[in-house]
């Protein structure tokens, strides 16, 4: 929701809310509430406690949701990895390595078209707010050992090994390419422009 504006609601020495605000009951909820503050005000100037306030709830509350601002872009990432590792394991055998993963990392990204805008502007944070780059560091390099290890059991070899260490770089880089020309194009789609890109990693870029 572009351009919405978020009312803080005034609270009570004891916690109390103010405003008739109702208080948010899941962690996609203050996600959002971020989101559109973040939208307001900018990332680096809303505080957590800005985003607790605008969501009816105590500091101590929001970190139970988030340990801190910077993983409310990432949203539910941890539990989307564990799904992820699953997916891999779930892979028939016979299904060749480079398709076994662009069907995981296609289906890692699929999301419910209402929840197409939240997942537009949580890569839009993840790639573009300075302030989370070395965060974002820290949750690449989680993504791309979920991909090592997939590769690491196919060709039995360690997952520190070159070819899956080179493998799950190549994989996020041209993942990371195909949310950049999303972003860059309003009227794109992110599945087909990842499937694409990694068919064409898949092939060498034989075709391009």
């Amino acid at each position: 929701m572009e351009g919405v504006s978020v009312r803080v609601p005034a609270e009570s020495p004891d916690g109390a809310r103010h405003g008739g605000r109702r208080k948010i009951t899941s962690k996609g909820e203050l996600e959002h509430i971020a989101f559109a503050l973040f939208d307001e005000r900018g990332f680096d100037h809303t505080t957590i406690d800005d985003i607790a306030a605008a969501a009816g709830i105590g500091r101590r509350t929001f970190f139970r949701y988030f340990p801190s601002k910077n993983d409310i872009a990432w949203g539910s990432f941890d539990e989307q990895l564990v799904h992820m590792h699953a997916r891999f394991r779930a892979c028939a055998p016979e299904l060749p390595l480079m398709d076994a993963i662009r069907e995981v990392v296609v289906g890692f990204n699929s999301v419910e078209p209402e929840e197409v805008p939240w997942h537009r502007r949580r890569l839009s944070l993840i790639l573009n707010v300075p302030a989370l780059q070395a965060h974002s560091t820290l949750r690449y390099a989680d993504w791309r050992r979920v991909v090592a290890d997939f590769v690491a059991e196919r060709l039995n070899q360690p997952a520190n090994s070159l070819e899956p260490q080179a493998i799950s770089h190549a994989v996020l880089g041209v993942a990371v390419a195909a949310y950049e020309q999303w972003l860059s194009d309003e009227g794109s789609e992110l599945i087909p422009l990842l499937d694409k890109a990694l068919r064409d990693l898949a092939s060498g870029f034989k075709d391009v």
